[in-house]
């Protein structure tokens, strides 16, 4: 059986979750990879349940996939704000804590710090002298420092200057080919 990855990432608030969760699993395949998306398509009475009975639902579910994945693919594009998703970041976390290899990529070619000065500066009380630690990084230094220690290979990112589309799956695929390369997996 092919190494399952986890899909870690905001794709699942996307317009088509469905359509572009077949698509990266589409990609994973053809680099030997068993890609696993978090969507909650399969829990047919999510609707139906109270709030609080339904997220607790979602997270038990996502916990389960994850622990089935041999490791995470993550897109660490910036979602609401200047960084990743934080509920993405809460699984690359737990990813790291078990000693699973971690692969990340973003769509953003914009620098962590710029992105931060840009949010800080749009706050409508901001606060002065606050500084950011971007150290040229494309995130807060712990998410790459995770992406590396984990993988042992940075995080995928645009070098031509240039960001892409959230929902661009040309950053995806070259995180799988290296995630594939780094495992030793053929293509299929």
């Amino acid at each position: 059986m092919p190494l399952q990855a986890y899909l870690a990432g905001p794709d699942v608030f996307l317009p088509d979750a469905a359509g572009h969760a077949r698509r990266k699993v589409a990609i994973c395949a053809r680099h030997g990879i068993l890609g696993r998306p978090p969507l909650n398509e399969d829990v047919a009475s999510l609707a139906a349940m109270p709030e609080a009975e339904a997220w607790q639902t979602i997270f038990r579910k996502d916990l389960a996939m994850m622990e089935e994945c041999d490791l995470v693919i993550a897109n660490l594009t910036p979602f609401r704000g200047a960084s990743a998703d934080a509920g993405t970041l809460v699984e690359l976390g737990w990813f790291l804590g078990r000693g699973r290899p971690i692969f990340g990529y973003s769509n953003s070619a914009t620098p962590f710090a710029e992105r931060s000065r840009r949010q800080v500066a749009a706050q409508p009380d901001p606060m002065p002298g606050l500084t950011v630690g971007g150290f040229g990084l494309p995130d807060n230094l712990m998410i790459p420092g995770a992406v590396l220690a984990g993988g042992g290979e940075p995080m995928v990112v645009p070098e031509d200057g240039r960001d892409r589309p959230f929902d661009s799956l040309e950053f995806f695929e070259a995180c799988v080919a290296r995630a594939a390369r780094r495992l030793g997996l053929a293509p299929a």
